[in-house]
């Protein structure tokens, strides 16, 4: 059931992307005077079509459901009917072809906005960016951050939440460091500089807030369930027991906890509980168990945040439409820009190419945020369909930006470029994007079999 509901929510997210990215070169198609012969989601054998319009054209299904394409009239593909000559794609002007080649990616990115303001005035829930007591050694322990401080910006853009803080942060990524606003627990406000020196190209692309010492304040953890037969069972740790501290270091949230533990694969750990107001320690055996391909110490708990600590973190981040819509072009564009960004670092080798994924890790994050609920599923809509329109705004031969490269080429020219030189572009082209699509399936095959 759960391979189906991934094959779906992937089938989903592919169709929505595909048919607005060419819904936008066809309707520009339209507006310039080009007559369409076929729209086409997917490639290859046509398994479905139909004819309407005035130019009868053929809306169809092909066989193979990775992209789609508009076919329209082009004395480069074949002979051309005397009439529908003036409607060729070719005879049109410079600057129509741009609009009608970039109307694709930006009818993607146009997708984005809507998405993103629909989140917004549905509103995202989150987590107050409250600071636990930073570990020592740590950026955020040298920039003076204490227990209690909430993150109200940084440099100056304002922090609503949690995972609106580990943006902001991501965004500045290869920066020096960064100036943190916070709000003290008396209400008055201090700004610290936070240096993101210390963090590698590895660092970025895991868990790096932690790493920084910033850690949010989820109180004391609970135990929602002791595995039978686990360390921690053997141990007498019970349901509703609070873990205080692991080793006489306090801990805040439960992915402290699974740190913790998973740092001792087979080694002692102390944990301090809080059983009936009284506090005690025990201690056990950790169990080594393999994880994404790295060996971990595990206690066999599964734990749970206070209720009444989730409720007062609580916060919704809410919109009206207008507001909204703005709040959506301005993700758009800080999503569009950071895709640039991890590409160009991809491209020198500050990231890893680990970063690009294929359909089948598509596949599995759409079946994930799907089971997530509606808000996750249009969250992860957006995200992948401003990756899809900034890869296709790449000067690459063969995708959207290549041919956008050849007509502001004719423009400095004065003319067309040679046959000779478009096919010499467009073997260049096939050659990168073979070797882009084999990288991105040995990814998804790594993680695969990792798991």
């Amino acid at each position: 059931m759960d391979v189906l509901i991934k094959v779906a929510a992937f089938l989903v997210v592919l169709g929505v992307l595909v048919v607005f990215h060419e819904l936008g070169h066809y309707w520009v198609a339209r507006w310039c005077g080009v007559k369409v012969l076929r729209f086409s989601v997917g490639f290859g054998r046509v398994v479905w079509v139909r004819r309407c319009g005035p130019d009868r054209t053929e809306w169809a299904i092909s066989a193979v459901p990775l992209g789609g394409y508009v076919k329209m009239v082009d004395e480069r593909e074949g002979d051309v009917a005397a009439a529908d000559r003036p409607r060729a794609f070719n005879r049109q002007s410079v600057w129509k072809r741009i609009a009608i080649v970039a109307a694709g990616p930006l009818a993607n990115l146009g997708l984005a906005v809507f998405l993103l303001a629909g989140t917004y005035v549905v509103g995202i829930p989150g987590q107050q960016a409250l600071l636990a007591e930073p570990s020592p050694n740590t950026a955020a322990a040298a920039a003076g951050v204490r227990r209690g401080d909430v993150v109200v910006a940084v440099d100056g853009a304002s922090v609503s939440s949690w995972q609106d803080l580990r943006w902001r942060l991501l965004g500045a990524s290869g920066a020096e460091a960064v100036a943190l606003e916070v709000e003290r627990e008396d209400g008055s406000r201090a700004s610290r500089r936070l240096s993101l020196a210390g963090l590698g190209a590895s660092d970025w692309e895991s868990n790096f807030l932690p790493t920084l010492g910033l850690r949010v304040d989820l109180g004391a953890p609970l135990i929602d369930e002791v595995v039978p037969g686990k360390p921690a069972a053997r141990a007498g740790l019970a349901a509703g027991d609070r873990i205080v501290a692991i080793d006489d270091a306090p801990v805040r949230s439960p992915s402290e906890v699974a740190a913790k533990t998973n740092a001792k694969p087979g080694g002692d750990v102390t944990f301090r509980i809080a059983r009936a107001g009284k506090e005690f320690d025990v201690t056990f055996t950790t169990e080594i168990a393999e994880q994404a391909g790295r060996t971990v110490g595990i206690a066999g708990v599964r734990l749970k945040v206070d209720p009444a600590i989730a409720e007062r973190l609580a916060v919704t981040v809410r919109y009206g439409v207008v507001d909204a819509l703005a709040q959506g072009a301005r993700k758009t564009w800080e999503l569009a820009v950071f895709t640039l960004k991890m590409l160009g670092r991809i491209v020198v080798g500050d990231a890893s190419l680990k970063n690009i994924s294929g359909p089948i890790t598509m596949a599995d994050y759409a079946g994930q945020s799907a089971q997530a609920g509606a808000l996750v599923f249009a969250g992860y809509l957006a995200l992948i369909s401003i990756s899809l329109g900034v890869l296709n705004l790449l000067p690459v031969p063969l995708l959207d930006g290549g041919h956008l490269l050849y007509y502001f080429a004719e423009i400095i020219k004065g003319s067309p470029l040679s046959d000779r030189a478009f096919e010499v572009g467009q073997r260049i082209g096939m050659a990168l994007l073979a070797v882009l699509m084999a990288l991105a399936l040995f990814n998804d095959l790594s993680r695969l079999f990792q798991a």
